[in-house]
């Protein structure tokens, strides 16, 4: 097991200052462009695939670094860059990380490939989990997946929503229901290849922030995946479902609603990371405006009101890291989160990149105001972190009852 550390060593920062560079070369000068067409920003996508950002084996190489800092680390220098283009880069990660954790090796080989393309021909992938009334509550999917013997195949009907490259990706991941009285223990995860009838996008979402970022609907309509599409294979499933309705007997359910919950607690620090890189960047605008920006004779530095204010700034964006890091070094080396450390982090990087961005464009006044200044976009941009990967007010939720030794609904 690592022990914890806040000094990067001599390979990370080398891979900092590589992102940085990035997002600082490529990412950060296409921002306001892709924000305001509000499309996918192919080319910086497929610059990311060229050097070799937007590839399986860079996320593989950072989530499996023994000190749990390689993807928070990752995630603050591109989102520093912009956060729109960013969630572009790293959105096929989702549908990865699903097809890893749950499928066989095969599958592996097959898929995750074929998510990506190659850097003349990039693709994207679609994780597609929330539905209209599914969001936060897990346990409440309607997408379901039936299985037709006679021919070997999955029958999914449902529709997705909030699903970041949602018809446009090469490959979707769909979670759905194979058991319904299981609740989230009922569920199941296939692949749906590229080409496949039945799936198609249905709204695209016009968002207030994270615009370069694709999120629509997906509407599956009876669509027919071969047996081969079912993560992790049909024997697993069939073993998996016979000890749930075990579990659900003895624990009266609770049990099945508790398992799905810790799941999403363990993936919360990456989103406070993205959190992070926001609320920073927008201070180091707010800092250099504030440096350089001069009224009544003197830069708005020299007075106390702004002066402070950058200092709460700065505080709580340290603070926010520490709380990330922690976390993520707690997940990686096994460490249980027995006071929601997870949903701590992703709470107070969240609410502190809302805080510092709305802090960033008070200092700049009628300027930070406006779209010549990253800090309006910035500001957009983080809403989303308090809502998606769970709200503020479930964070909220998971830690208070964690704390209380309570269920978790």
């Amino acid at each position: 097991m690592a022990e914890f550390t806040m000094e990067l060593n001599d390979e990370q920062r080398e891979v900092r200052d590589w992102l940085h560079g990035f997002a600082a070369d490529v990412i950060r000068p296409a921002a306001a462009e892709w924000d305001e067409r509000e499309e996918t920003p192919w080319p910086v996508i497929q610059e990311a695939a060229k050097v070799g950002i937007y590839s399986l084996d860079f996320y593989a190489q950072q989530y499996f670094d023994a000190t749990g800092l390689g993807i928070p680390m990752a995630m603050e220098e591109l989102f520093w860059g912009d956060a729109g283009i960013a969630l572009s880069i790293v959105g096929t990660g989702l549908a990865a990380v699903g097809v890893l954790a749950n499928g066989t090796e095969e599958q592996i080989g097959t898929w995750i490939p074929q998510m990506y393309g190659d850097p003349t021909d990039v693709k994207v992938a679609a994780f597609c989990s929330s539905e209209p009334d599914a969001g936060s509550d897990v346990a409440s999917l309607r997408t379901r997946a039936v299985y037709d013997e006679a021919k070997d195949e999955w029958v999914i009907n449902g529709t997705k929503t909030w699903a970041t490259n949602g018809g446009i990706a090469n490959v979707h991941v769909v979670v759905a229901s194979v058991d319904p009285e299981l609740g989230s223990k009922g569920h199941a995860s296939f692949i749906v290849p590229p080409g496949t009838p039945g799936l198609s996008q249905g709204q695209k979402f016009k968002k207030h922030g994270i615009r370069a970022s694709h999120t629509a609907e997906v509407v599956l309509d009876h669509v027919r995946v071969p047996g081969s599409c079912l993560l992790g294979g049909k024997e697993k499933l069939d073993e998996r479902l016979a000890r749930a309705r075990e579990k659900a007997k003895a624990a009266g359910g609770e049990r099945v609603k508790n398992a799905a919950m810790a799941t999403f607690e363990a993936s919360r620090p990456a989103v406070g990371a993205m959190a992070v890189g926001t609320a920073r960047a927008a201070y180091e605008v707010a800092l250099d405006y504030a440096r350089t920006r001069e009224q009544f004779g003197r830069a708005i530095i020299d007075n106390q009101g702004v002066a402070f204010q950058l200092a709460d700034m700065r505080t709580q964006i340290d603070a926010a890291r520490l709380l990330v890091w922690r976390a993520s070094w707690m997940a990686v080396n096994g460490k249980p989160f027995t006071a929601a450390e997870g949903s701590m982090s992703k709470l107070f990087a969240s609410e502190t990149a809302k805080k510092v961005t709305a802090q960033a464009i008070q200092i700049l006044g009628g300027n930070g105001y406006t779209r010549e200044y990253p800090v309006e976009r910035m500001h957009r941009d983080s809403a989303i972190y308090t809502i998606f990967e769970g709200t503020s007010e479930i964070q909220r939720l998971v830690i208070a009852r964690t704390l209380a030794g309570m269920p978790i609904r």
